[in-house]
């Protein structure tokens, strides 16, 4: 598994949940079991904190089981307004969200995974171990930036687990 991971370590995870969710869906027709995903890559470290970045759109039954399933599983929900422009286009993006708060949060801790493919976090990780700190990406092989993997501290290829995280 992963080399670098000891028991003493405090461990934060932010999961871009559009990217996880979207990628897991397009390659495998799947969602992801976000419970235990953080079991596998937490392992036997102290999980201080895990926030997961969700859009709402049409607040639908289907739509509040998933938040609260995440919420049952001891995830900290950040919820973003899906935004609806004049000329139809409909966008919620929580790349500065997510990076405000692994700053703000870092310092409780001596690793950051970050759950994304998404190249644009590249100068996050960079600054994130600029001041110490490990960063490991977990994202599916195929949707994952090859500059964040290179980058990362660790890199866990989602595909790899995909028999255990993976569910209906």
């Amino acid at each position: 598994m992963n080399p670098f991971a000891t028991s003493d370590q405090r461990v934060n995870i932010f999961i871009d949940t559009q990217n996880i969710y979207h990628s897991a869906k397009n390659l495998y027709g799947k969602k992801v079991d976000f419970g235990k995903l953080i079991s596998l890559l937490v392992g036997e470290r102290k999980l201080v904190k895990v926030f997961a970045y969700v859009v709402k759109s049409d607040f639908t039954p289907k739509e509040i089981d998933f938040f609260e399933a995440l919420i049952n599983q001891g995830i900290q929900l950040r919820i973003k307004e899906m935004q609806t422009y004049p000329d139809g286009t409909r966008k919620a993006n929580w790349d500065i969200g997510i990076a405000v708060d692994a700053i703000k949060f870092s310092s409780l801790v001596d690793v950051i995974i970050l759950v994304t493919g998404d190249g644009d976090f590249l100068p996050l990780v960079e600054y994130l171990q600029n001041h110490g700190k490990q960063v490991e990406i977990a994202g599916f092989n195929q949707t994952t930036s090859v500059k964040l993997k290179e980058t990362a501290d660790f890199y866990y290829d989602l595909n790899e687990f995909s028999r255990i995280i993976l569910i209906s």
